[in-house]
């Protein structure tokens, strides 16, 4: 049966099929590279509860994600290269997906599973972008791309950390990743007899590097540097808690009728631990930053111990599992993954096609610019360096010049991918103020936009909106304290309001403005001296 996204969305009981369906449940941590499990053969962490994922399961050898997060997200929600679905990077607006996108867990909601994401979203903080409008029916979230960013409020990080519930704001209590594996097995438990799709993505272990000691002490005087003992720690908290899962699968007994993966989103962030020999890290093109652990466990159904040792990627994880658990996949769109199954079991050949990899700063991608093609045993990289994975995986040895015709027919390859996922442009996606399904608006830094937009100091920066219905809106600006006084100002298209910020205000609430419906740029900010600078959190209220 084909269906588009809006027969999905509105029929959601209509694929129910009379057998049991399989859990899913997908576990993807955030700056853990391919070095940081005890089954790569990493000296001295260890991961007994991720690694029996891989040992009672599978273990995908040669799994590619993109160079950072939110791409990779992307990739794994919807089977497309993230550049078709206006993701470019991780931040300044450019980590807002495009709402017509069809996710994994819209295609397995359409096919009567319960839906949870628990963690990080990082593909739009606003409606119509959040993971609650793009098929998760539960969802406990931080916002942004990560707790003690800009998108949290000030002053918050991993500890009692900001949360929304449902998109409701809430302080929870204790450690995030605890919180976030608490809230899978509750999950479980609510939807035990019924098929469900668990997507626990965790923060951890991205910067800050916030973990409690006891999870550190371990790795303190075995000749790491201070960095590598915490990041080692939050891992080891990290496979406690995916260990918590197996457990609990195992004692309910649903562990038969569960697939289980583990994956990570990008190599590692920081230099100077153990990454099995790769080259490069998180941001890189070359293998240390774009190779990952990628564990997939099905007892009975995948061969416990089994490889699949071809080149595979973020991309085909969609269609595998929707392969897997019976589910149609959305056919009114290209799908770039395939699907595994079949190498999975032994029953087919893995796909020969290639592999694109790429990502850098910058509102639009630049052709060739940090950028990889993985073809069986050949990679390029930036459209000059050549390397043969197969006797030099650690790339050390460009052999371009020996082999031109290879150079020539990668950079081809190249070309055609660049033209055709760029054939939509990257105009972000427009948050909508004053609609019915998120009032009101909280703007952050985050996803604001400009050649001034950072997210450090006194930068000034808009927001591409919506206004989804006219009337009267009240605005609130948030800033840190500006020490002069200063006009606050609220645009939007022909519409002005201010306000007077004394020096020892954090926040001012303007006047309420007529908006008027329709596309336009937002910007909220602070004028004293001649100079400009945005406010921090914009607040928009429709009366």
């Amino acid at each position: 049966m084909e269906l588009t996204r809006r027969e999905i969305m509105a029929a959601p009981l209509l694929l129910q099929a009379p057998a049991r369906r399989p859990n899913i449940i997908l576990v993807m941590t955030d700056d853990q590279g391919y070095g940081d499990v005890g089954l790569h053969g990493n000296p001295v962490l260890e991961t007994p509860h991720t690694d029996s994922v891989a040992r009672q399961g599978l273990r995908f050898t040669q799994f590619h994600v993109s160079p950072v997060c939110a791409p990779t997200r992307a990739s794994l929600m919807t089977g497309r290269w993230n550049y078709r679905t206006a993701i470019t990077d991780t931040f300044l607006g450019r980590a807002m997906m495009r709402p017509e996108e069809v996710t994994l867990a819209e295609a397995l909601r359409g096919a009567g599973y319960r839906t949870g994401i628990f963690g990080k979203w990082h593909l739009g903080d606003n409606a119509p972008l959040r993971a609650t409008e793009q098929g998760f029916e539960t969802s406990v979230l931080h916002r942004g791309g990560g707790l003690a960013q800009p998108s949290s409020p000030p002053g918050t990080g991993y500890f009692d950390p900001p949360l929304e519930r449902n998109n409701v704001p809430y302080t929870a209590r204790g450690y995030c990743t605890d919180i976030f594996f608490d809230e899978t097995l509750n999950f479980i438990d609510r939807h035990r007899n019924e098929p469900f799709f668990a997507y626990v993505s965790t923060n951890s272990p991205h910067t800050p590097l916030e973990i409690g000691e006891e999870w550190v002490a371990p790795y303190r005087g075995r000749g790491l540097n201070d960095t590598t003992e915490k990041i080692y720690g939050m891992v080891a908290n990290l496979d406690h808690g995916l260990g918590r899962v197996l457990a609990h699968l195992r004692k309910t007994g649903l562990e038969q009728n569960t697939i289980v993966i583990f994956m990570t989103d990008n190599g590692p962030q920081q230099p100077g631990r153990y990454n099995a020999g790769l080259r490069g890290l998180k941001g890189s093109p070359y293998q240390g930053g774009i190779q990952v652990p990628c564990f997939v466990k099905w007892p009975g159904r995948i061969k416990p111990g089994s490889t699949v040792d071809a080149p595979a990627a973020h991309i085909d994880l969609m269609p595998t599992l929707l392969e897997m658990a019976g589910v149609p996949g959305p056919k009114d769109r290209k799908i770039d993954g395939v699907s595994l199954w079949g190498a999975m079991q032994g029953q087919a050949a893995p796909p020969t096609r290639p592999l694109f990899l790429q990502w850098h700063r910058g509102d639009e991608p630049e052709a060739f610019r940090n950028s990889a093609v993985r073809r069986g045993k050949w990679k390029l990289i930036n459209g000059e360096e050549l390397y043969n994975l197969d006797i030099d995986p650690s790339e050390q040895n460009d052999i371009a010049r020996f082999w031109p015709g290879e150079v020539r027919s990668l950079r081809e390859e190249y070309e055609r991918w660049f033209k055709d996922v760029g054939s939509a442009g990257y105009a972000p996606p427009r948050i909508w103020l004053g609609s019915e399904i998120e009032n009101p608006v909280l703007l952050t830094r985050q996803d604001w936009r400009g050649p001034q937009a950072q997210w450090a100091g006194k930068a000034l920066g808009y927001y591409e909106v919506e206004v989804k219905s006219p009337g009267r809106y009240e605005v609130e600006l948030r800033f840190p304290k500006p020490g002069v006084e200063a006009r606050a100002v609220f645009t939007l298209g022909n519409a002005r309001v201010e306000g007077i910020a004394k020096p020892e205000d954090s926040s001012v609430k303007l006047p309420p403005v007529e908006l008027r419906p329709g596309p336009g740029r937002a910007e909220g900010r602070l004028e004293a001296g001649g100079a400009a600078w945005g406010a921090h959190y914009t607040l928009v209220r429709k009366l």
